[in-house]
């Protein structure tokens, strides 16, 4: 399977949207039930808001990628690059091409496009266990830290207790 990156167009962005809410709903799903998936919510219906998207893809810094697998978008990932550190601020596949290695291959893309980058941080909540797992055993992260009513994070909404911070240094 043949996977790349390409600049998220404006033209796309829309689409990027819906996919990723797609993505983050079914992850939740998975795990929640009806009354505790709504109490997730950061908007009606939608486990991630359209404003957050839209803001991580506008933020100053931000580099916003679709997923491309045999010419077919199926994911998206968001960067925010400082210097040489970088922030994985979303990452998704759509849900019928999980478990194919689009994720591990996209990864490897960023990395190589990237190189000046030698500390990589993301987070994900406590109950994306896939999430977890991939960044872990798959791409290499390790969890350094849990966010939760104990160990709050000042630029982290309070809502969005139970996340853990993921860290991967590249050795060169």
């Amino acid at each position: 399977m043949d996977v790349r990156l390409e600049i998220l167009k404006q033209s796309d962005e829309e689409q990027f949207i819906k996919d990723n809410q797609a993505a983050f709903n079914f992850g939740a799903e998975q795990y929640f039930n009806k009354q505790e998936l709504e109490e997730q919510h950061e908007e009606e219906g939608q486990i991630i808001s359209r404003e957050t998207i839209v803001n991580s893809i506008h933020q100053e810094g931000s580099i916003a990628y679709r997923i491309i697998a045999d010419e077919n978008k199926v994911g998206g990932i968001i960067l925010n690059i400082d210097g040489d550190k970088g922030e994985l601020e979303i990452f998704f596949v759509i849900p019928s091409c999980e478990s194919k290695g689009i994720g591990q291959a996209a990864w490897k893309e960023v990395e190589r496009l990237h190189p000046e980058v030698k500390v990589w941080e993301t987070v994900t909540p406590y109950f994306e266990k896939r999430n977890i797992h991939f960044y872990v055993n798959k791409l290499g992260f390790h969890i350094v830290e849990f966010y939760n009513e104990f160990n709050k994070d000042i630029n982290m909404p309070e809502e969005l207790d139970g996340m853990f911070r993921f860290r991967k240094v590249i050795e060169r």
